[in-house]
């Protein structure tokens, strides 16, 4: 399986979803990352410490609101002047409701989940991130370089709108545009110092009343993700993506 080739990576909302199954899958590599970071926001969940008995490049990291500037001083002191090749930002919420039945509750939550919170998370992280452009320099940009990856969806895609007919999920979609717009804003102030910026959509890997998983299977979603990400260059800064490698409209 092809990989982004960053020898330090980090990975959010490792507790379950599609940021434990990159873990996963990053683990599963040829040449795995160096050190991989699994954040996530219970550090003594069961599927990732099973996953890092034994595998001494996997750190579990506590990630929340709160703990953001002690994580980075963890991960600072683990790479010991090394910087942080990948960034990927998977955490994220999302709660079912109409256009009619939506609330400023709602609204509020998830953009403070799935907008700001990559927001906070990149910006502390940043002076790792161009350390390790910094380090790369005379080469071009890439996952295996520095990068920041911020896990949206087709569904807030303003040009696609996916599966409108099936869930409105209003807060969800504009909290995903926004972030949208933030990896773009991401993609112009730091491109220039050599960190790749991208969004990509893992496809519909959510399990649904009567069905164990979601059309995708997490296997096949994370694999494509990888894959994505390795074929990423110059000319995909400030782009969105699908775990295919399809190109995505904003």
């Amino acid at each position: 399986m092809e990989g982004p080739g960053a020898q330090h990576v980090l990975v959010t909302g490792c507790d379950s979803g599609v940021g434990l199954g990159l873990v996963k899958r990053f683990l599963e590599l040829p040449s795995p990352p160096r050190r991989l970071f699994a954040a996530c926001t219970d550090p003594d969940g069961k599927a990732l410490n099973e996953l890092a008995l034994g595998t001494p490049n996997l750190v579990v990291l506590p990630l929340d609101a709160g703990s953001i500037g002690a994580a980075v001083g963890r991960v600072r002191d683990e790479l010991r002047g090394a910087g942080l090749g990948l960034l990927i930002n998977t955490a994220g919420t999302r709660r079912h409701s109409t256009l009619q039945a939506e609330t400023a509750e709602n609204m509020a939550l998830l953009y403070a989940t799935n907008t700001i919170g990559p927001l906070q998370v990149t910006q502390a992280f940043l002076p790792l991130l161009q350390e390790a452009a910094q380090a790369g320099r005379g080469q071009g940009l890439s996952c295996s370089r520095a990068a920041v990856v911020n896990v949206s969806s087709a569904m807030g895609s303003i040009g696609v709108a996916a599966a409108w007919g099936d869930a409105q999920d209003v807060s969800y979609r504009c909290s995903k545009a926004a972030l949208n717009m933030l990896t773009k804003c991401q993609a112009l102030q730091y491109g220039h110092s050599g960190i790749l910026c991208v969004a990509i959509d893992p496809g519909d890997v959510e399990a649904t009343p009567g069905r164990q998983e979601g059309p995708v299977t997490m296997e096949e979603s994370t694999q494509g993700v990888l894959r994505v990400l390795a074929g990423l260059s110059a000319s995909s800064n400030g782009t969105f993506w699908d775990w295919r490698g399809q190109s995505l409209p904003w």
